[in-house]
């Protein structure tokens, strides 16, 4: 396989006097941000904001106008213009969920410039963004409907409330009443990192008339489940009918079982309100991300088909809106899709999947289910679709995310943006190859290797063995803004990232095999990947190694220990979980480890118990980080606090990183500076010669 050094990032590696320096945790939140990237329906115009920061921790973000060179289309101002960039704002504030207009003349943004989050309104012939709403509530996301005279709004409710006033009115009474309890009679109480509030986000529809917005109608009026989805569901959840007239939307129904099942359906209502109606009853497993042809033919959508499986294939499920009939297209292909665009022809649906430790992008034959690649490298996100073209956002290992355009039959691939060019240039990132195994039962395994940034021919470094969460997640081709691989290799260590059994992108029957078997295969895949890149890399010192590990990988650092106790000369253990029947009654989204564990707690002690690191304590004695978030509701702060009382009451080497600020996640970036500084200092004492 081939071996990607730094100036394979598409990047400039700098001239040759230039001096490089190895990645560090400073360098990465000191990148530029591109973000809610748009592009417009006549396909020659582009929209994005950089985030730019400076050295003395300044940042100004603004959006951007490109002109794209599609093959002569535009006018002739266009053409002249093709790939030049011209800024458009310059606030304070921060626009995002950017959207053209119809005519393409203007575009919609949200920004926060009077103290709350409102929609604008910005001419590209010239002028001044304008606000277009003045609503009592924050505005989330908005979407426009085709024919350009609505807006589709998310905003955060109380669902027993009619207006808008009566929903800020009872936030406001909330706010400023002098006890604090609050009473729940169901679960959720509590999401990712937020305690429920009893409020909703609900969807509204608001008509563009060049009059300023100052009410919306609630089209999900007294809904009391989230649409779209929360925490990490937006707008993509929710498409207007072509005619306008009416709104999909994917939401469960309201019911007492919200932390147990996965149910979402899709659902249709009219833009004037009235009760929606459920357009997939029938599938008691989670519908997603609908989306219609351009002549309103056809719906596609994503379905799963096991009930309470977060992690189950998404098939790809089209509906012909005349005759009612329904197929699935492409059954035969094992890959689970997470995006759906539609092409100008109706009849090709462009799709990304994770795929061997890569997100590709694919076009799938909607009436044959023909599947075709058309870009097979780094992590990659559609933006839009023209004639010719898809427009993405291409990250990998050795670079942060870009523009880029490829054409349908996946030829003349071309980098559109290059935000970090200078930052980049001042960088020098550790090379790095995917290798495979045989692990578990013999079947081929996939992992990474980074060598150090500093490497040098015939000496050898120590192991950052990086496990990474879900379970079923994969440490791919990809450049994270948390777990960023190549700040391993800055700091001088080899980083080996395995794709253990269970892991997403190699097949459905890979994903499904961790459940009920999470101490398992697992392990054997870590030990045998780990035992076969040694031999194959010999400049890798198996004798200096360290594990590490979030969520899920937290879970296997505390598994090692009880099982693998000689395997590592240290662990770091972020937000790990430590007590199976503890985190069964305590985590918020009780179908995870329902399904994972065969049922509840109660029904199934046996398997919970099997694989639980509690029952492994005498055999644990290697030096153990242990970090945690107070907001972390997915996996609480008292696992983390158990394992560091159990490792300091032992006498086994161990600190104690806790973050009252944090979720589940590392997000202030003092914190992640904080963070690496304690987590290579932590491999440092255990492995350095």
């Amino acid at each position: 396989m081939p071996i990607f050094a730094a100036n394979d990032s598409g990047s400039a590696s700098g001239s040759e006097t230039n001096i490089q320096t190895p990645f560090t945790v400073q360098d990465l939140v000191k990148l530029n941000e591109l973000a809610s990237p748009a592009l417009s329906h006549d396909g020659i115009k582009l929209i994005y904001s950089i985030d730019k920061k400076d050295d003395n921790d300044q940042h100004q973000s603004d959006l951007y106008l490109q002109y794209l060179n599609q093959n002569g289309v535009g006018d002739d101002q266009a053409k002249g213009l093709a790939n030049k960039v011209i800024q458009l704002t310059s606030s304070k504030s921060t626009e995002r969920n950017v959207v053209f207009a119809k005519d393409d003349q203007a575009i919609y943004f949200i920004a926060n410039r009077t103290g709350s989050s409102q929609l604008y309104r910005l001419s590209l012939t010239g002028g001044e963004a304008v606000a277009i709403s003045d609503l009592p509530l924050d505005v989330d996301e908005f979407k426009l409907s085709p024919d350009g005279q609505q807006v589709l709004l998310t905003m955060r409710v109380v669902p027993e409330c009619d207006t808008l006033i009566c929903s800020k009115e009872k936030f406001k009474t909330e706010k400023n009443r002098t006890s604090t309890g609050i009473v729940y009679t169901q679960l959720m109480v509590r999401h990712w990192d937020t305690w429920f509030d009893h409020a909703r986000s609900h969807l509204f529809i608001a008509k563009l008339d060049g009059k300023m917005i100052t009410d919306a109608l609630d089209i999900t009026q007294g809904l009391d489940t989230e649409t779209p989805p929360k925490p990490f569901s937006g707008l993509e959840e929710a498409s207007f009918t072509p005619d306008s007239q009416f709104v999909v939307y994917s939401a469960k129904a309201p019911s007492h079982t919200q932390a147990w099942t996965t149910n979402y359906d899709l659902w249709k209502v009219a833009v004037t309100g009235g009760d929606a109606v459920n357009l997939t009853e029938k599938n008691k497993a989670w519908d997603s991300h609908p989306v219609f042809s351009s002549d309103g033919r056809y719906l596609a959508y994503l379905a799963m088909s096991q009930p309470g499986f977060e992690a189950d294939r998404n098939r790809i499920m089209l509906r012909d809106t005349v005759t009612g009939q329904e197929k699935e297209v492409a059954p035969l292909w094992d890959r689970s899709p997470h995006a759906l665009f539609f092409g100008t022809d109706d009849k090709t649906l462009y799709v990304t999947a994770k795929d061997l430790g890569q997100v590709s992008l694919f076009a799938v034959n909607t009436q044959f289910g023909d599947v075709r690649s058309i870009y097979n490298e780094g992590s990659n996100t559609i933006v839009g679709i023209t004639q010719d073209n898809i427009i993405f956002s291409h990250k990998s290992l050795v670079q942060p995310s870009d523009l880029y355009s490829i054409n349908l039959d996946a030829q003349n691939l071309e980098q559109l943006t290059d935000v970090n060019l200078d930052k980049l240039a001042k960088i020098k990132f550790g090379e790095f190859e995917q290798f495979h195994f045989k692990g578990w039962n013999h079947e081929t395994v996939y992992g990474y290797w980074i060598k150090p940034a500093n490497y040098q021919q015939g000496e050898q470094y120590p192991i950052a063995f990086l496990v990474h969460g879900g379970p079923q997640g994969s440490f791919g081709n990809n450049f994270s803004a948390r777990w960023n691989a190549q700040l391993w290799a800055g700091a001088g260590y080899g980083v080996v990232m395995i794709d253990f059994h269970g892991s997403t992108g190699y097949g459905q029957a890979f994903t499904y095999s961790i459940t009920q078997d999470w101490g398992g295969k697992p392990l054997e895949d870590l030990k045998k990947g780990l035992s076969a890149v040694v031999e194959q890399q010999p400049w890798l010192d198996r004798n200096r190694a360290c594990a590490l590990g979030g969520s899920y990988g937290g879970y296997m650092m505390n598994w090692i220990e009880g099982n693998w106790s000689d395997g590592f000369k240290c662990l770091v253990n972020h937000a790990g979980l430590f007590d199976m029947r503890s985190m069964y009654y305590v985590t918020e989204e009780r179908w995870f480890p329902e399904y994972e564990f065969g049922g509840t707690y109660n029904d199934n002690k046996a398997l919970y118990e099997r694989f639980n690191p509690v029952n492994y304590l005498d055999s644990w004695k290697t030096p153990m980080l242990v970090i945690h978030g107070e907001k972390d509701f997915r996996v609480p702060y008292d696992q983390g606090l158990a394992v560091f009382g159990f490792l300091q009451r032992k006498g086994i080497p161990s600190e104690l990183l806790i973050y009252p600020d944090e979720n589940h996640w590392i997000l202030n970036p003092d914190n992640l500076e904080q963070w690496y500084a304690n987590v290579l200092g932590w491999l440092d004492r255990w492995t350095k010669k």
